[in-house]
């Protein structure tokens, strides 16, 4: 299936300030500068590489807003979270849609197209994931979340597609989820006793559980495995960003010296 549409999250968080964007003086995060170029920008310009000719950004950030228009994009109003935000994207853009973040700096336009490449024709919803070995040897000593499964640890890449207009039960199941935070009882309850039975016993594999989950739901999900560990990589912490600068600025490097040898 061709996908032309993409939401980039540029939600702000409510609470405390975020560190990244405090630590670089800038109004939200997805405005800190990257490879010369603010983050959002970076990943604008991939996903018009992957061949989104369709992008909305969800901020309300005025700065965040006035760069996403000067981008060429359609600007979304945020919900009150992530699920009602991606929500608000899904009513005006529908299925399929590409979801990612402003903040994922190195998102290259090869990760979008093999994301959905790889994605099973029959899935509702995927979701990309990287795992441990890989985003180890791609950035050895970054510091990720990973879910541990019987087939290893992996990590979120912030890349999800929504393929048919029944992933909108998927983003009410992640809205109810969001709201039981605070009641992990109740979202263990969603799972089902048999998948909580197998993940303790270590028996779960990553393709199992997504799949399980989507059952639950009454959707076909599937679990896509990053070929890139750098995919797992976005900017939480100023460190994230530092190390983000780091990798473009070895990628300019490699280019310079690529072209100095023909």
């Amino acid at each position: 299936m061709k996908v032309t549409a993409a939401l980039v999250l540029a939600g702000s968080r409510p609470g405390a300030p975020d560190p990244v964007a405090v630590a670089e003086g800038v109004p939200h995060k997805a405005l800190a500068i990257a490879g010369g170029e603010t983050m959002l920008s970076r990943v604008v310009e991939a996903l018009r590489g992957a061949g989104m000719t369709e992008i909305a950004v969800c901020a309300s950030e005025s700065a965040v807003v006035a760069a996403a228009r000067d981008l060429g994009c359609r600007v979304i109003k945020p919900g009150p979270g992530p699920s009602a935000s991606v929500a608000a994207g899904f009513a005006e853009l529908g299925a399929p849609m590409l979801v990612t973040t402003a903040d994922h700096a190195l998102l290259e336009p090869a990760w979008v197209r093999d994301f959905i490449a790889d994605t099973p024709a029959d899935a509702d919803v995927a979701v990309l994931l990287a795992h441990r070995d890989a985003v180890e040897k791609a950035a050895p000593g970054s510091r990720r979340t990973y879910l541990k499964l019987a087939d290893g640890g992996w990590s979120g890449c912030n890349l999800f597609l929504l393929q048919t207009p029944r992933a909108q039960a998927a983003i009410a199941t992640w809205s109810a989820v969001e709201a039981d935070r605070k009641r992990p009882w109740r979202i263990a309850g969603r799972l089902g006793l048999g998948t909580l039975l197998r993940y303790a016993l270590g028996r779960l594999t990553l393709a199992q559980a997504v799949a399980r989950l989507g059952r639950r739901v009454g959707i076909t999900a599937a679990s896509v495995s990053a070929r890139d560990g750098l995919a797992a990589v976005d900017v939480d912490k100023p460190g994230d960003l530092a190390a983000v600068r780091a990798i473009l600025a070895s990628r300019v490097t490699c280019s310079a010296s690529a072209r100095g040898s023909t």
